[in-house]
């Protein structure tokens, strides 16, 4: 199998340097299925190809599979492996460009952060499902693709493919692309699945799987359907409905802000929440769905807290508020009051236990629905803190900002946003469901007939 990558932006021979490889040298690489032949069939200023050959050893993996099953001994070595690409050239990627796919150059940083106009043909890929498929995995990507199809003799539908993917692209963009999708493309992976593929996964689809219009295709095809993995893998990447802090969230956030900058009201629920948790007598404090650790900096200050967990399930959230948090700077007898976890907040967690206290602030509207019940359960069924604080934006006082047009919710990733009526009736219901007491009080300024802009829920056992 043949992957070939083209830049065409003078010098086009620093495509060497973004790969870590000279293009005057021929390389080879041994590999665990056979070996790598790595070079530079084009290397003009104007055009430089990177060339990566994989030659198979199609007796030596057939030796090494134990209880393969399949209808004729003669397929372990007559089959399609040695020629299209598949998770092999995944494989080979990981192993051969790891610094490139990270996206770091230490010769040419600025051009690893660069866009260029980058072309990737591919002989052959097998695509089970035929051509359509292929342009809806990568067009999405902003890619424009190519494809030739292939017939075999007595099977005009045969599912082979040349690949031809064009677009302006990170090097790091194409290179994590092609090792996310090459498995998915014919459903198969030569190599055991364990947890760590998730990790492996989430980390190569971070900037872009959880958008992508065929994520759930993809995130099922490429951990080969192991259910368990795949709800794991789809809780983490849904991001957008527990707290998302990626930019097009934050830009939400913004528009959100702006609304209600005149109340000042974001630091009035922070403000709000901390003093019930100090009234409240807890020392072990859970901030679920913390984001990027407005409250936990708030929390950290107080001496009552003597465990402050933060959990959300982004991981750049989390990455965000230990910038915030300025954690690696941290008096050690300060930073071991203070943890942050990845988690989501719709599946059972036994870390969860134990706390005296959980604030959940302006999460729960991110949430589906449907999903919310499994959220009560994990929260008050399960972890069931003494006391729950949650905060949730009134829906009857959107009509008083006039910047905010009728009918819409305040912002744009909420799946809804209750009335008064609606949030009590919700709080009565968890009441009786789970034991606990409840109170609800308005923050901000009331408005006589709309009351106040958030509604505050604090439950106690």
């Amino acid at each position: 199998m043949l992957l070939t990558i083209t830049s065409t932006t003078p010098p086009a021979t620093d495509l060497g340097y973004l790969v870590h490889k000279h293009p005057e040298r021929v390389q080879e690489f041994e590999l665990s299925f056979g070996k790598a032949h790595l070079f530079f069939p084009e290397r003009q200023e104007d055009k430089c190809t990177l060339a990566l050959l994989l030659e198979m050893d199609a007796v030596g993996q057939v030796r090494k599979r134990r209880g393969a099953k399949t209808d004729s001994a003669l397929e372990h070595y007559v089959n399609d492996r040695p020629y299209v690409a598949n998770s092999f050239l995944s494989v080979a990627l990981a192993k051969l460009f790891r610094e490139a796919m990270g996206g770091r150059s230490a010769s040419r940083p600025e051009l690893a952060q660069t866009s260029l106009p980058l072309t990737a043909r591919i002989e052959v890929v097998n695509c089970r499902n035929g051509e359509t498929f292929l342009r809806e995995l990568f067009e999405p990507l902003g890619y424009t693709v190519t494809t030739i199809g292939y017939s075999v003799e007595g099977n005009e539908d045969a599912p082979y493919f040349s690949l031809q993917l064009s677009g302006q692209k990170r090097l790091n963009e194409l290179l994590t692309h092609l090792y996310v999708l090459m498995p998915v493309l014919d459903n198969d992976k030569h190599y055991w699945i364990g947890d760590d593929e998730v990790e492996k996964l989430l980390r190569r689809g971070e900037h872009w799987l959880a958008e992508h219009p065929l994520r759930e295709v993809i995130v099922s095809r490429y951990l080969q359907r192991r259910h368990h993995l795949t709800r794991q893998a789809n809780a983490r990447l849904l991001q957008d409905e527990e707290g998302d802090t990626d930019s097009e969230a934050a830009a939400h956030d913004a528009e959100e802000a702006v609304i209600e900058k005149p109340l000042s009201l974001h630091q009035q629920r922070l403000d709000a929440v901390l003093k019930v948790l100090l009234d409240s007598g807890a020392r072990r404090v859970l901030d679920l769905g913390c984001g990027e650790g407005r409250l936990l900096r708030l929390l950290i200050k107080e001496k009552q807290f003597q465990q402050i967990v933060g959990m959300d399930v982004s991981t750049r959230a989390l990455e965000h508020a230990a910038e915030r948090l300025h954690l690696d700077e941290m008096h050690a007898v300060r930073r071991e009051r203070i943890e942050l976890w990845q988690g989501a907040l719709t599946y059972r967690d036994d870390r969860l236990n134990g706390f005296d206290a959980a604030a959940v602030v302006e999460v729960i509207e991110h949430l589906d629905l449907p999903r919310l019940a499994a959220f009560e359960k994990v929260l008050f069924q399960y972890a069931a803190p003494r006391t729950v604080i949650i905060t949730t934006p009134n829906r009857d006082y959107n009509s008083v900002w006039e910047s905010l047009p009728a009918g819409i919710l305040r912002h744009k990733d909420h799946r809804f946003e209750w009335t008064r009526a609606e949030f009590q009736e919700w709080a009565k219901t968890i009441s009786n469901d789970y034991g606990y007491q409840y109170t609800i009080s308005g923050i901000g300024e009331e408005d006589d007939e709309r009351g106040a802009p958030t509604q505050m829920a604090v439950f106690t056992k």
